[in-house]
Parts: structure tokens; C-alpha cells; sequence
């Protein structure tokens, strides 16, 4: 997975980076590694720190309008941009705006793309939480557990959409996990 993101990142990498002054050509490849660092540990700390919500909104959506997630990641990079490589603040952020929200937009693009096998969702999320969600079906918990009170994100008013109305409780619980 790491490989196919950097290739991602290299893609929206071209004129922020690579054609940027502001970064020697000597950092260019240091610069796009830690713009894919920045996405990976934005993602992996979100699901440590208990926001499975915001990741799996995130990959929900397929990458689609404004997330929490892409701005701190973009926001990170901008501030590795200044601390590795000692860009200033205003054109650290620009590079990391012109190549964060793309890279991560497109990272969740593909993978809810059931025709593309560049990225998938469960590798992503055990990558992520270090194989700790290997026993879980998270492209299951995608289709099933979704935006069930219509306000725009999933959260556990969602949760207990899911659980209400007909049916008892251990269906419901089956249906989630199967």
C-alpha cells in the first residue's frame, strides 16, 4: 500500500515539489516521502486516538468534500515542509495544499473503487492499525454502517439508527457482522 500511495503522491508532487525552488532538487524525494509519512501517520494516529468514525467517513465518501483528516494532514506536511527541509510557512503550505488533498482525495477514490485493486480498504485499515483489524470486515462495515440519520456523517447517532426499528437487536448485531 505505502508503494501505490507514493506513486499517488508523486503524481500531484510534479510543481509543488519537484519544480519548486523552494525545495532543492537534492530534497525533492525526502520532500514527496514525507508528504506520504504525513498522510499515513494523520491516518494511523486518527485511528489510535479513537476517530474510527472520521477514517471510515472519510474512505466512506470516497474522498468527497472537506474533511478534518485531509486538513490535518495537510497541515502536518506543511509543517514537516518547514522543519526538514526549512521552507517558509506561506509556500509550506502552499505545496502541502497543492499535493495533500489530491494525493488523499485520490487515495480514497480508488479505494472504494471495487474495479481498481491499486488500493483496498481492508489491507488499508490493517496497514493502519498495525493488522489489528484483520479479524473485522471493514469494506462490510463501509456498506452496512453509513450516514443512516441523513446529516452528513457517520457517528453513533448512525449506530443506533442501525439498531432501531423492526428486527431484535441480536439480527441487527448479525446482519453488521456478516
Amino acid at each position: 500500500m505505502l508503494d501505490n500511495l507514493m506513486n499517488l503522491v508523486r503524481q500531484y508532487a510534479g510543481n509543488a515539489v519537484v519544480n519548486n525552488p523552494a525545495i532543492p532538487n537534492e530534497h525533492n524525494e525526502a520532500a514527496v516521502q514525507s508528504a506520504g509519512s504525513s498522510i499515513m501517520s494523520t491516518l494511523q494516529n486518527a485511528l489510535s486516538g479513537g476517530r474510527l468514525n472520521d477514517v471510515l467517513g472519510f474512505f466512506k465518501n470516497g474522498g468527497a468534500g472537506s474533511h478534518d483528516i485531509v486538513q490535518e494532514a495537510t497541515g502536518n506536511y506543511a509543517q514537516d515542509l518547514q522543519n526538514k527541509f526549512g521552507v517558509n510557512a506561506a509556500e509550506a503550505q502552499s505545496v502541502a495544499n497543492q499535493v495533500v488533498p489530491q494525493t488523499m482525495n485520490q487515495l480514497a477514490s480508488k479505494a472504494a473503487d471495487p474495479s481498481d485493486n491499486s488500493f483496498n480498504i481492508q489491507n488499508i485499515f490493517n496497514q493502519l492499525s498495525g493488522g489489528k483489524t484483520g479479524g473485522l470486515n471493514v469494506q462490510g462495515m463501509l456498506n452496512r454502517f453509513g450516514d443512516k440519520d441523513g446529516d452528513g456523517d457517520v457517528d453513533i447517532q448512525d449506530l443506533k439508527s442501525a439498531f432501531a426499528g423492526s428486527g431484535g437487536l441480536m439480527d441487527k448485531v448479525k446482519g453488521f457482522f456478516s
